[in-house]
């Protein structure tokens, strides 16, 4: 696996394999480990993860945390690995930024795969109000531990991911950690997502509560012109930890090895 830490790109792992390469985009508080187990279950299979600007092992980066600036990034990452036949999954905040690199309509891409996806166009609660309470999910160790219990998750955790959550959470830098709730997660994307041309799948939990699957089928699915919905049974928010073996599994239903 190839680890690149160059000055102006985020932090990425690169493991070769058969493709299509899957690009790999996190949460809001998440990191490119968030996807380890689904990796796992997708042996074989070249696969790229990132840790976004502001986050992780790319929390030295200088901001914007925009989502226009992460998905450039994301563009970038991708040329600097050499990929040229790639498939973008994207969960939660990387789903709306999977949305914003796939409306540019890069060469070689194939497919977006969005999960649990902030969708293109906010939801009626995502009022002022909710997103300054949002902005101080990731305040302490505590707060964090308290939205992974009661708001990110419906079903048992893997050991050590839960406390692998909470010092995800906690790496992001102000910056980063205030652009979603305050701003991206309240930005109307339809115009961009109405252009996407690739085939989409949309992964939803059953019981997800941050972006339930009711909004993800008003909110989203309308706007992208060849997209299939998918619903994960029993799991909340955090799909690629909650239920990595389904989600792996719809992953390369939509995307197989060549």
């Amino acid at each position: 696996m190839r680890t690149t830490q160059q000055t102006l790109l985020p932090v990425y792992d690169h493991r070769r394999g058969t493709g299509p390469t899957l690009v790999f985009l996190h949460y809001w508080g998440g990191s490119a480990r968030t996807w380890d187990l689904v990796v796992d279950r997708l042996p074989g299979r070249d696969v790229l993860t990132v840790d976004f600007r502001g986050w992780s092992r790319s929390s030295a980066l200088p901001g914007p945390c925009t989502l226009d600036r992460l998905a450039e990034d994301t563009l970038a990452v991708v040329a600097d690995a050499g990929v040229t036949d790639h498939v973008l999954v994207g969960h939660s905040m990387g789903g709306k930024v999977a949305q914003l690199v796939a409306a540019t309509r890069p060469a070689g891409l194939r497919g977006i795969v969005l999960v649990g996806s902030g969708p293109a166009r906010p939801a009626a609660r995502i009022t002022p109000e909710y997103q300054d309470a949002l902005s101080h999910a990731y305040d302490s160790a505590e707060s964090v531990a308290w939205a992974r219990d009661h708001v990110l998750t419906a079903a048992e955790l893997p050991a050590g991911a839960g406390a692998r959550i909470v010092t995800d959470s906690l790496s992001g830098t102000d910056a980063a950690r205030a652009e979603w709730p305050l701003r991206g997660i309240a930005q109307d994307i339809t115009e961009q997502t109405r252009t996407i041309g690739v085939p989409a799948l949309v992964v939803a939990g059953e019981h997800d509560q941050v972006e339930p699957v009711d909004v993800l089928r008003d909110n989203l699915l309308p706007y992208i012109a060849h997209a299939d919905l998918t619903v994960v049974r029993h799991s909340g928010h955090l799909i690629p930890l909650e239920a990595p073996d389904d989600l792996a599994a719809a992953i390369a239903a939509f995307a197989p090895a060549a």
